[in-house]
């Protein structure tokens, strides 16, 4: 696999997107806010981070968005205002990453407003659900060694499934020490 591009200081991939200004939620506002400039900046760093490996672009700005968000959950219309963006792109992006799981909907009490967030614990969520995957491709590695046998194909494609195996064991123990580390952090 090839690394990313780099990014360098100039790239328009990295320059902050105005915004239409603080609305009181935390998210980034526009040019000449001080702090708040250096939080759309590092919106936009992150998000092309995000999208180079893989996550759409708007999704990705959408859900930086949020984990930035003082208020830990906003409104689409909030997104739209915090990064310049249509209904429809913003609709799109929540719609992805609560298919994927990175963002909880909830409804906006007293209103039929929803309102979106980062869950708790989503990276803890995402890597259970990425080792399922992996222990899934490690059984049908499997099968392919077992049919390529005795060639360079099968032995490849044996190791790449012994690969898997040894992470899937592995995630849970990572799991149990990330959870040990926050408790002695929250003493």
């Amino acid at each position: 696999m090839s690394a990313p591009p780099s990014r360098s200081p100039g790239d328009p991939a990295l320059a902050p997107v105005p915004t239409a200004g603080r609305s009181g939620d935390g998210v980034a506002a526009g040019p000449g806010a001080g702090a708040d400039q250096a939080v759309s900046q590092f919106t936009e760093r992150f998000a092309s981070a995000l999208t180079e490996m893989g996550v759409p672009r708007m999704p990705a700005r959408v859900f930086v968005a949020l984990l930035t968000s003082d208020a830990g959950r906003l409104t689409a219309a909030e997104i739209g205002a915090a990064l310049q963006a249509s209904p429809a792109a913003v609709s799109g992006a929540v719609r992805y990453l609560v298919q994927i799981g990175l963002v909880a909907r909830a409804s906006e009490p007293g209103t039929r407003r929803l309102a979106y967030s980062v869950p708790e614990d989503v990276w803890q969520h995402m890597i259970e659900a990425r080792n399922a995957e992996m222990a899934r491709w490690a059984r049908i590695l499997r099968e392919g060694a077992d049919l390529l046998s005795n060639s360079a194909a099968g032995a490849r494609v044996a190791e790449t499934a012994e690969y898997f195996d040894f992470v899937v064991g592995e995630l849970p123990g990572v799991q149990a020490r990330w959870e040990q580390y926050r408790a002695r952090q929250a003493k």
